[in-house]
């Protein structure tokens, strides 16, 4: 693995490992309150879906590039339906970001 990488893996692991303590930390000491940790997890779902959404979108981009230097009199058939599914992967990381925006609303 590159150093990005690694760095990016070493900044997510802190980022889970002391998010419960400083969400849970209070003046008066250690208290668990479920609120706190329902926006915690409301966050790391929101994040998730955008993350998701991201990869299912650039193997979709990588897979017509490539389909489309194999096959180049197919390249407007391809993006057709790249857009179409590139829609439906965008459409299903907002609901998800949406539903993460309700539970944290409501």
């Amino acid at each position: 693995m590159n150093k990005f990488v690694r760095f990016a893996v070493l900044c997510f692991v802190f980022a889970i490992v002391l998010a419960p303590s400083m969400v849970l930390a209070s003046e008066g000491g250690m208290i668990m309150e479920k609120s706190s940790l329902g926006y915690l997890g409301i966050s790391i779902g929101a994040g998730l879906a955008a993350i998701g959404g991201g990869i299912g979108i650039g193997l979709l981009s990588a897979s017509v590039v490539d389909a489309s230097a194999r096959q180049p009199e197919m390249q407007g058939k391809l993006l057709t339906i790249m857009f179409i599914a590139a829609a439906l992967i965008e459409g299903l990381a907002l609901f998800a970001i949406v539903v993460c925006m309700l539970c944290l609303f409501m």
